[in-house]
């Protein structure tokens, strides 16, 4: 094998190193039944081990929660909803969102990085005409989308974060338009989360179907819909002139 061909090849083969490591990660998340932490039995038996060395130990009880929800994130395990409640619980409605928001936009990056490393150069040779026009398309207006995509709470989390890598968008574009666009449905999780502890004594389980309650999700349906009215006057302008 000549030389040149020999490097490209270890070259792909390191790309595909942190897909990899994310598989074998989320493996192992179901291997070892590692969901069983992240239920409403465990944070009942824990509580109050929970909330006094979150009072004793605030940052540490911060920088743990950040890092336990960018490794959810990063890895798509199930549980990112309960550790938004958890921040609620934990941290009150303010500072549980801002945490959240912050945390969930880390892992998200972190994912958006991977994957575009991982298949952003096997794409490059194996798309379609259909792709190319879509990302094409995309790029043109890839803050809109994304977040109205963001705003929507109808779309998977782990696929929205690989999407744009796929069709190349910016990663800052993809990090601003993350935040912005997560911000509404993890502050209605957090406010959940904040009263979770009278849910708790009740022995009951929180209302997780809020989000999808008309007085909820209507008016961050609107939200949705504002942010593609920039697309919807570019298509007109263009449509017309």
């Amino acid at each position: 094998m000549p030389l040149d061909k020999a490097n490209e090849s270890k070259a792909s083969l390191k790309n595909w190193i942190p897909l990899g490591l994310l598989m074998l990660g989320l493996g192992a998340f179901f291997y070892f039944d590692l969901g069983r932490y992240l239920s409403f039995e465990a944070l009942r038996e824990h509580r109050d081990s929970l909330l006094n060395w979150k009072e004793a130990h605030l940052a540490a009880a911060i920088l743990s929660f950040m890092g336990l929800y960018i490794i959810a994130i990063t890895f798509s395990v199930p549980g990112a909803v309960f550790i938004t409640l958890l921040g609620g619980f934990l941290f009150g409605p303010i500072l549980g969102t801002l945490l959240v928001v912050v945390s969930a936009t880390l892992g998200a990056c972190i994912i958006f990085l991977v994957v575009k490393t991982s298949l952003g150069s096997f794409l490059k040779t194996k798309t379609t005409a259909w792709f190319d026009k879509m990302q094409a398309g995309f790029e043109q207006n890839s803050f809109n989308y994304l977040l109205s995509i963001r705003l929507v709470p109808l779309f998977p989390f782990w696929a929205v974060n690989i999407i744009p890598a796929l069709l190349n968008m910016p990663l800052r574009t993809y990090a601003l338009a993350t935040f912005l666009g997560i911000i509404p449905g993890s502050f209605v999780y957090v406010l959940v989360g904040n009263g979770l502890g009278a849910v708790l004594d009740k022995n009951e389980t929180p209302n997780l179907s809020v989000l999808f309650e008309p007085t909820v999700l209507i008016p961050i349906l609107c939200l949705a819909g504002l942010s593609l009215l920039p697309i919807l006057y570019k298509r007109y302008k263009k449509a017309h002139d």
